[in-house]
């Protein structure tokens, strides 16, 4: 993941010296005239400080002079044809040089005048097209998944270089925009009609003019005049409508906040979308949203693309790139020296000038909180995804567990009695480590429901520590079953990992006890069937008596604990964990207003569970000795 930073409200970070605050006043000054000089070189028409590899040559255009463009423009064979006409240079230029045509053909609303202006990109838009150009001028096909930020307008680009594609270079180049919600979704396709009731007739190659028309009576299907392009708009509400679409490219908007249930899932969508699209240099796909939290679709395959495991380029754009959001530094001695540890990273570290830095001091003034305004302007891709709730686990702790997560090298299921593996890409255990002979495991169990839209059942196998060897998951089942198949799973999980040490999450289990279900015998079975399992001490208050219970109960003191075990654990790195999902559960693990502790409202929190049973395991095994070659004493508690 990115660079983390840490935030410190209000706290000045160092003292600084008079030298060195006329030296980072000097330093911003360079700063501030480099992005002065960058902004006032850069020119669409002439084509100085645009993408791509390009060539200075004299411009047929009256008062043009030389100008730079692409390469591949020069070796068009149309290209000497076109030096002789201004109308067929210009033609020529706009079917290569996406940013010229922008320039010269497009029109876009002014947020702030509310007037139709030339479509001038702003740097973080320059980016995103260098990004989609390179990988044009390579013959690759273009993929992007793009976290946003907020007004810079990355979903303006991204249609409006599709439109490009489709005007200009493409014919019969079929489009879908799909957004979280129809309105948006029309929206966005508005684009279209006003660039083409503004498009320079002279420019338009076509002999019908330029027209955005219903295509076959549909309401949903454009089509452009001329070119057989057509634009198909959907939502994300409506998942079904988007499956086994004609297209070539495709924009798919706001996808963290698409609705996931039983019946639709956005990962599904989006590979059937995209399995649709050929493999070919100038189809595009672009997941585009802002965060919306971890643990759901957009995240992880944000995710996907950073570790370089997805066909998507990760593109994301920090709030300090974007070049409005400054403002004016009377005092800059003052405010070096009033500088906290989080706006002396930015500097340090990431070259923000100082007149960003007091915007964004400014702004959080309107914020509860450093997260809230994370979650609004981040720093980092981390930070946008950081959920603004009452955080449990401390975000730079679980992205830093974060980087010891691996694909598991296996996937199958266990054989009944626990004396074997078995491959099987749809089993519901993985494996990161297999079993070694003198090594000690605990296996933590989470009871979840039998149907696929109840919680999960997790079973989580940790390896204990052994010299400066660290405790580590290495193994993991998730799935829905009935309670007493997952009991005997467990217990030839357990068999497996040498006879494993099994804590069970009783509450479960107990309560079905109470209220008569038909697995009344679920944890009387696993005594029967299986020695080393964990039991509690319990204390009967008439008797006075003490006596032993199979399984953790978990009740508000309980996980109070456990909870402050994790918190630990977490912080100080104790155990490796292996799985990306346990580090999305830690990201969403909150503490209500009442206190009480568990997964954010729409995500769970079993693998976590599962976790505190198998460490709260570690934590009562006895010191570990030479213990290879020997078996595992009964009921280890």
């Amino acid at each position: 993941m990115n660079e983390e930073i840490t935030y410190v409200a209000g706290q000045v970070w160092r003292q600084v010296s008079d030298e060195e605050v006329a030296a980072i006043i000097a330093q911003d000054a360079k700063r501030r005239a480099a992005r002065e000089r960058r902004a006032q070189y850069y020119d669409q028409l002439r084509g100085y400080g645009c993408s791509g590899k390009r060539v200075t040559v004299p411009s047929p255009v009256s008062g043009q002079g030389k100008v730079r463009i692409p390469v591949e423009m020069t070796r068009d064979a149309d290209y000497e044809k076109a030096c002789q006409s201004v109308t067929g240079w210009e033609r020529l230029r706009c079917r290569h040089d996406f940013e010229f045509w922008c320039a010269r053909c497009v029109k876009i609303r002014h947020k702030l005048s509310g007037k139709d202006v030339e479509f001038i990109l702003n740097r973080p838009q320059q980016k995103l097209v260098e990004l989609l150009e390179k990988e044009r001028a390579a013959g690759r096909p273009q993929r992007v998944i793009m976290l946003k930020a907020r007004q810079w307008g990355g979903s303006t680009v991204v249609q409006i270089y599709m439109a490009w594609i489709q005007m200009c270079r493409k014919r019969n180049w079929h489009s879908l925009i799909c957004a979280h919600v129809k309105d948006t979704s029309a929206v966005i396709r508005g684009m279209y009609s006003k660039l083409l009731s503004h498009y320079p007739e002279e420019l338009w190659e076509e002999e019908k003019a330029p027209e955005f028309r219903p295509f076959d009576r549909s309401v949903n299907i454009r089509e452009m005049s001329g070119r057989g392009c057509r634009v198909t708009i959907g939502s994300s509400e409506k998942q079904d409508s988007l499956r086994g679409l004609d297209v070539s490219m495709a924009h798919l908007s706001e996808v963290a906040f698409w609705p996931t249930s039983a019946q639709h899932d956005p990962a599904d969508v989006v590979r059937s979308v995209s399995s649709g699209i050929a493999m070919e240099p100038e189809t595009l796909v672009v997941i585009e949203s802002t965060a919306n939290g971890v643990g759901n679709y957009f995240h992880a395959e944000w995710c996907r693309a950073e570790r370089g495991e997805s066909d998507k380029t990760a593109f994301f754009v920090p709030w300090y790139e974007i070049s409005f959001y400054v403002s004016p530094v009377p005092d800059r001695g003052g405010f070096i020296r009033s500088m906290n540890a989080y706006e002396w990273n930015l500097w340090e570290k990431h070259g923000v000038t100082l007149d960003a830095l007091a915007w964004y001091r400014q702004k959080c003034r309107e914020c509860q909180s450093h997260e809230k305004m994370a979650a609004e302007f981040p720093s980092t891709a981390a930070e946008a995804f950081a959920n603004t709730g009452n955080n449990v686990f401390a975000r730079e702790h679980v992205e830093r567990m974060r980087g010891s997560c691996t694909e598991a090298r296996a996937r199958g299921e266990v054989s009944s009695g626990g004396d074997g593996f078995t491959p099987d890409p749809g089993g519901c255990l993985q494996i990161w480590d297999f079993p070694e002979s003198d090594e000690v495991y605990v296996a933590g169990m989470d009871i979840g429901g039998r149907s696929a839209a109840a919680d999960w059942s997790v079973i989580s196998v940790i390896r204990a520590s052994h010299g400066k060897r660290p405790a580590a998951v290495v193994a993991q089942w998730r799935g829905h079953t009935d309670h007493d198949i997952l009991g005997r799973k467990c217990c030839d999980i357990g068999r497996y990992y040498n006879e494993a040490l099994v804590v069970v999450e009783s509450n479960t289990l107990e309560s079905e006890i109470s209220y008569g279900s038909s697995n009344l015998g679920v944890l009387n079975v696993m005594a029967q069937e299986y020695d080393n399992l964990y039991r509690r001490e319990t204390f009967d208050s008439v008797s006075g008596s003490t006596s032993t219970r199979i399984g953790f109960h978990t009740n508000r003191s309980t996980k109070a604990m456990l909870v402050d075990m994790l918190i630990e654990a977490v912080r100080e790195g104790s155990y490796v964990e292996r799985d990306y999902r346990a580090c999305d559960e830690y990201a969403v693990y909150e503490q209500s207003s009442n206190g009480a502790y568990g997964a954010r409202k729409g995500f769970h929190d079993d693998i976590v569970m599962s976790r505190a049973m198998a460490l709260h395991g570690l934590s009562v095994l006895p010191e570990r000795t030479d213990l290879s070659g020997l078996r595992r004493p009964q009921g280890w508690w």
